[in-house]
Formats: C-alpha cells, sequence, structure tokens
C-alpha cells in the first residue's frame, strides 16, 4: 500500500467529487446533487462499476440527516393518523388494520397493531415496518 499514491488519488478525486464528511448545508446539495447524478447514471444498480462510490455517499447524506434533522419520535398511531391525513383516509378507508372500530382503537392507543397489520400498512404505503413498532425510550428491561 503506497499512501503517497493513495494521497494524490485521493486528492484529485476529492476535488472532482466533493466527496467528504458534509461540512455545511451546501456541501449537503452537492452530495445530493451528487447520489442523483449517481442513480440516473444507472451505473450503481446490481453491483455497478459506481455502486460502492453511491453507498458512501448515501451514508454521508444519511449521517448528516440524523445530525441536522432528526426524525421526532411518534408512536404507531401517530403515524398511522398522519399517514390517514395526508392520504385523506378515514377509518374505513384502511382496511389493513380492520374494521372501523379496530382502527378506532388503534388511533386511541387502546389497542396495538400486531404483525399482519403492520406488513398490509407497510406495503400500502411503502415505508418501513420499523414506524409502526413501538420504540423504548430506555434500554431493555430485565
Amino acid at each position: 500500500m503506497n499512501l503517497d499514491t493513495i494521497s494524490r488519488t485521493w486528492a484529485a478525486f476529492e476535488r472532482a467529487s466533493g466527496l467528504g464528511p458534509i461540512k455545511d448545508e451546501e456541501h449537503y446539495e452537492r452530495m445530493v446533487a451528487l447520489a442523483d447524478a449517481l442513480t440516473e447514471s444507472g451505473r450503481v444498480n446490481d453491483g455497478g462499476d459506481l455502486s460502492g462510490l453511491f453507498k458512501i455517499v448515501c451514508e454521508l447524506i444519511a449521517d448528516y440527516d440524523s445530525r441536522h434533522y432528526p426524525i421526532p419520535k411518534a408512536s404507531p398511531a401517530q403515524v398511522l393518523r398522519f399517514l390517514m391525513d395526508q392520504h385523506g383516509l378515514k377509518q374505513s378507508d384502511v382496511p389493513e388494520v380492520g374494521s372501523q372500530g379496530v382502527v378506532s382503537q388503534v388511533l386511541s392507543g387502546r389497542r396495538m397493531l400486531n404483525a399482519r397489520q403492520v406488513a398490509a400498512l407497510s406495503a400500502r404505503f411503502g415505508i418501513g415496518a420499523d414506524v409502526f413498532l413501538e420504540h423504548q425510550e430506555d434500554g431493555p428491561t430485565h
């Protein structure tokens, strides 16, 4: 491993791409534009020649997002209510949860979503199932 060669190559690559820990909002926008360009190139899918670079850029963006735009914790009921509001849905419009009465119980916090309901909601709204799971504020209890 020749660090002098790596140093010269890295310096040129860094100038060309701007890759590195995101320092500010302007740099963030450049990294998002780079991620978009990589995606549009078609060279990041199925182990394409730029897939490794794409993963690194996405990790840098995710790191910046988590530090500067934290997602507030929400209960599964709050998430479901938000999604229903965003999609203009009534309680009777979410058969994935069950009857209107079951939806009402979930939204009021009197009933938890089960695995089948979580999977169905996740598929319907195209989001990760983890947003419908209760999260412990503290560490595990014994």
